[in-house]
């Protein structure tokens, strides 16, 4: 099946044949999660899955619009994934939120960077006066889109990065999957970094390790599906004719104004909790 979609778990369930050794999956789960972890091997396996070389953790969970509580075990998944993810040591973690603000299905990443605990400015002595003495150092950003700034994503985060030089990029972006159960109930937590507008075939620069020298965790949820893929799954016919028209649209649904809100703070929780494990979660809940 050839559809449009940023999931490497569903990249993976297309394969047809035998599956390549250099693809391994693990599946386990959590109170309120299931979560799936696909390692891509080698340049044969990536080929095959149509994904780079590295580790994607798949979380499944409840519908975000359905759910207000975030301090449950669907934070305690996803920040424990982004954690082990991230590369130990010292060091400023910059976190960037991509995406269009004034789009809904496309305001994930703008709307997480609103409630990241930002902390590099804070000295030490005023983090000890304060009672937070253990604070790490975290910067972030909302990059907003070529269309509006008329500078690419990742130039704007490689110039960031090459400032402050941070020991790992955050990089957080809404995504296209192929299934519609995916949509709002979905996180993708990836090391290998991200390619914005690749699942929606506006394809921009590729931010990941490669480009900017350091390592690069992309962190997405689906928010919208390809309308000729969901034709085809609704009635089962992979042949038919995809019109140019088709071919343009993407469906997302109605209730995405709740999800993105609660899809975003959720994130920003576990961004935040993930990257201060030594600050009460409470005290960073009151910050998304």
């Amino acid at each position: 099946m050839n559809a449009r979609t940023d999931l490497a778990i569903e990249k993976d369930s297309f394969i047809s044949g035998d599956r390549p050794k250099g693809i391994r999956r693990k599946i386990f789960e959590t109170e309120k999660t299931k979560v799936t972890k696909i390692s891509v091997l080698d340049k044969e396996a990536a080929k095959v899955i149509g994904k780079p070389v590295g580790e994607y953790i798949t979380v499944e969970l409840d519908e975000f619009s359905y759910d207000t509580e975030l301090l449950d075990d669907r934070m305690k998944s996803i920040s424990t994934q982004i954690s082990s993810l991230l590369p130990k040591g010292d060091g400023t973690v910059l976190v960037a939120g991509i995406g269009n603000k004034d789009i809904t299905p496309d305001a994930l990443g703008p709307r997480c960077a609103e409630g990241i605990f930002s902390t590099r400015h804070i000295t030490s002595e005023l983090a000890e006066e304060i009672g937070l003495d253990r604070l790490n150092p975290v910067c972030s950003l909302a990059t907003g889109v070529l269309g509006q700034t008329g500078i690419e994503t990742g130039e704007i985060i490689k110039s960031v990065a090459d400032a402050i030089k941070p020991k790992a990029v955050i990089v957080i972006d809404a995504l296209a999957a192929a299934g519609l159960e995916r949509l709002g109930r979905t996180v993708q937590i990836t090391d290998t970094g991200i390619t914005p507008g690749s699942g929606v075939g506006n394809k921009r620069a590729e931010i990941s390790k490669n480009t900017l020298g350091v390592p690069v965790i992309a962190i997405g949820v689906p928010t919208v599906v390809d309308a000729v893929t969901l034709a085809k799954d609704m009635t089962g016919n992979n042949t038919a004719t995809e019109s140019a028209e088709a071919q343009n649209m993407m469906v997302t649904p109605r209730e995405i104004d709740v999800m993105i809100e609660r899809a975003s703070k959720l994130i920003a929780l576990c961004v935040n909790c993930a990257l201060q494990p030594e600050t009460d979660p409470e005290l960073l809940l009151s910050v998304v």
